[in-house]
């Protein structure tokens, strides 16, 4: 609490400088697999052993929307886990991006002239990536299927393309763990435009 109140002070005359860029959208989704397990309290608190998800959002190279959350069920792994988080940043991402679409259609002066909107989205995790990008599943995938798959058509129709990103260059990587000072400042720079 100390450490967040000193960041809060000695940032309080500081905020996003906005430079739009490009014309696409950008997310960083990540995961950190149940980073709050802790064996003592499991008994009493399930909530240890859920993951936490972050993701942020830019739209024409600026932070539009980010978020930080517990998820909702207990992943069984960290692949799991971080395709839990792309999957919920897909969902907070599509109604945008079908509201950028629908102005350029409409004449909106909103970026280039096509109506086209693409997105890319950037995740950590070798395997979540397969599994975003793969367009079979098996046995062992169903669970996930089912549930993270929604946003198949928009990876089938190149609206969404899933990268691999390294965890240095995650930039909602301190939404979801205890990052070091350093990736901690050059992700708020790179975030806030400062």
């Amino acid at each position: 609490m100390k450490w967040l109140g000193r960041c809060l002070r000695a940032t309080r005359n500081k905020g996003i400088h906005i430079r739009p860029t490009d014309d696409t959208f950008k997310v960083w989704a990540d995961a950190d697999f149940s980073g709050n397990w802790i064996p003592e309290e499991a008994e009493e608190e399930s909530d240890t052993a859920r993951s936490q998800s972050g993701h942020i959002m830019s739209c024409f190279g600026c932070p539009i929307l980010w978020k930080s959350q517990l998820q909702t069920e207990i992943a069984l792994s960290s692949t799991e886990s971080e395709h839990i988080a792309l999957s919920q940043a897909a969902q907070k991402v599509k109604p945008l991006m079908l509201l950028i679409q629908e102005m350029k259609k409409e004449g909106f002066n909103v970026g280039c002239s096509t109506p086209t909107v693409k997105c890319t989205l950037f995740e950590d995790n070798s395997g979540t990536v397969y599994l975003a990008n793969s367009p079979s599943m098996g046995p062992r995938t169903k669970h996930m299927s089912v549930k993270c798959h929604h946003f198949r058509s928009m990876v089938a129709s190149r609206t969404l393309k899933i990268e691999k990103t390294s965890s240095e260059n995650q930039l909602a990587d301190f939404l979801t763990k205890q990052s070091s000072v350093e990736l901690y400042l050059a992700h708020r720079m790179a975030i806030m435009g400062w």
